[in-house]
């Protein structure tokens, strides 16, 4: 089987300069290795649990990009909380991987969204980690522990091995959980947004759906708050996931543009909604 390589359009770039890139080893798993959030994919999911997609082709992991365009003007937005293995020095030395600012405009807006949120991160920020996991607006999902690439040539990312694929996202759900973070949800996304079969393989036993995008925000690294909003703007449709960054040194804009980016879509009759409704809206439950 010839595996094809999926990735993001622009989010991590390569260069040692560049926050969402890592250049450390990939850190082993605890043993024993933390629980999945759900059953292999042939099992269904019990009724009450979070919405997900059947397994795909040969049984991999189901990877979702957007919801059903006729099912109304319904739009997620989803912030990728990224911190790599080997940036603890830079967050101690002052470097800001959160953003505050950013979850309180999400609230004071009242914006339901989606978090992806590395491992690594959750226990940078514990506390960040475990207010957004409470607060009913917004969902935690899986972003790995290390945010390493799950393929090769991934923006400079150093690669996870495919035999440590699986203990990498489980490291994540441990990490959730030991900072108060008890419902984390059944979804990953891919580090950088790259994904080949062998990285479906090695994922489905942990029973996620992987979670990619329609709307690439361009908010990574960028300077100007209105052309984030209008990229955001001129790319939404119904169903439409956007990806976003809630990372202050590597997304400083990101705040100032969902600002501008929600009055306006709420005008042309757009709700705000997280992944799980989408996925939900789209029978994707298994």
């Amino acid at each position: 089987m010839i595996a094809l390589v999926r990735r993001a359009t622009v989010l991590c770039l390569a260069g040692a300069a560049l926050t969402a890139c890592g250049t450390a080893e990939v850190p082993q798993a605890p043993r024993p290795a933390p629980s999945a959030p759900s059953a292999a994919p042939s099992k269904a999911a019990a009724p009450s649990g979070p919405p997900t997609l059947a397994p795909g082709p040969a049984g991999l992991t189901p990877v979702f990009e957007h919801g059903p365009r006729a099912g109304g003007k319904t739009v997620a937005l989803t912030f990728d909380a990224d911190m790599t293995a080997d940036q603890g020095p830079r967050a101690a030395a002052g470097e800001r991987f959160d953003n505050p600012r950013l979850i309180e405009a999400l609230r004071t807006l009242k914006v339901p969204a989606t978090v992806f949120m590395t491992g690594r991160w959750a226990e940078e920020y514990p506390d960040a980690a475990r207010s957004i996991g409470r607060d009913p607006r917004f969902e935690v999902a899986n972003h790995s522990y290390s945010h390493h690439a799950y393929t090769d040539d991934c923006y400079g990312l150093p690669t996870v091995p495919e035999d440590r694929m699986r203990a990498d996202v489980e490291r994540a759900y441990t990490a959730f959980r030991e900072a108060g973070v008890a419902n984390a949800m059944p979804y990953f996304r891919f580090p950088g947004g790259c994904y080949d079969d062998g990285a479906l393989k090695a994922l489905t036993a942990t029973g996620v759906t992987a979670v990619q995008w329609d709307v690439v925000s361009g908010d990574a690294f960028a300077t100007d708050a209105d052309a984030v909003a209008r990229q955001v703007l001129d790319g939404v449709r119904p169903g439409s996931v956007v990806v976003m960054h809630c990372t202050r040194s590597a997304a400083p804009v990101t705040e100032q543009a969902v600002r501008t980016i929600v009055p306006e879509l709420r005008s042309r009759g757009y709700r705000f909604v997280k992944v799980s409704e989408l996925i939900g809206a789209g029978n994707g439950r298994r």
